[in-house]
């Protein structure tokens, strides 16, 4: 099993390709496996590493409450580790503040990114005119944290799945295999809300990277992603937008055609 050490974890990940380094950091719950369908085409013209977070299924557990700041440490160790800096990194949603923080931090590690409706909620708080979208958020979020504290993992990960993440019914149209590793990286979520900086997101750090940015959405009926993608873009004036219709959260998973004819480009760009 391929594991690399960085940032005082072993972090599991596979690498396929040859070319410029291409690093997808999955989101909440999941893990590499979730990037299987896009693997074989950006491989095509790079080299591209997909990892489980800390925490995430084969990766280390370090057993202790995590936080945002060690995820951003562990990618760019493992960029370092594997020689893949400047990498293009694609992060999907959580994944994608994972992204963007390192993009502020270690802009000299990331030549390029593509993030996919990151939850930075905490950009939005303070707006009065965005509180109901705030609110029912936090609404569809308070009683999945009830049931990982009670330690029932399966119906947290069902209820995140079909009020949060997907819709009604999704839950078992999910491949059996994802259903499990929903349950196996539940505490990871936990983690992450009792992390208070886990949401938000430094955007006069972000204001200082220069290379390019491709911010993506779906056009579905989740209404927090857009308002968040336009604080973003406010920051990065010269940040591309590309909206995947039909796609849900996770386009990758759903329209992995149009994921790779969208990032390939980019990611193969020279700086």
């Amino acid at each position: 099993m391929p594991e690399v050490g960085a940032n005082g974890v072993s972090l599991y990940y596979e690498s396929q390709g040859t070319g410029p380094g291409v690093v997808l950091v999955h989101g909440s719950w999941s893990d590499a496996d979730s990037w299987s369908r896009v693997v074989p085409g950006l491989a095509t013209g790079c080299t591209v590493v997909a990892y489980d977070r800390r925490g995430h299924s084969r990766s280390e557990d370090p057993g202790v409450q995590g936080s945002v700041h060690e995820d951003v440490a562990d990618l760019a160790g493992l960029i370092e580790a594997l020689g893949l800096a400047p990498a293009f990194v694609c992060g999907n949603s959580y994944g994608g503040l994972i992204t963007l923080r390192l993009a502020a931090v270690r802009p000299e590690l990331v030549r390029g990114i593509t993030v996919h409706e990151p939850p930075g909620v905490e950009l939005i708080r303070a707006d009065p005119g965005l509180s109901v979208i705030t609110g029912g958020f936090a609404e569809r979020i308070a009683p999945v944290r009830v049931l990982l504290e009670a330690g029932e993992s399966a119906a947290a990960a069902e209820l995140f799945v079909e009020t949060v993440a997907l819709g009604p019914g999704a839950w078992l149209q999910l491949p059996a295999p994802l259903r499990h590793t929903f349950v196996r990286n539940a505490p990871t979520f936990l983690d992450e809300l009792r992390d208070p900086e886990a949401l938000a997101l430094d955007l006069t750090a972000l204001a200082g990277y220069t290379a390019p940015v491709l911010l993506t959405r779906s056009d579905g009926p989740a209404p927090l992603f857009e308002p968040v993608l336009d604080r973003i873009a406010l920051t990065l004036p010269h940040a591309e937008i590309h909206v995947y219709l039909g796609a849900g959260h996770v386009p990758h998973v759903t329209q992995p055609e149009e994921y790779v004819r969208v990032v390939l480009p980019r990611a193969l760009a020279r700086p």
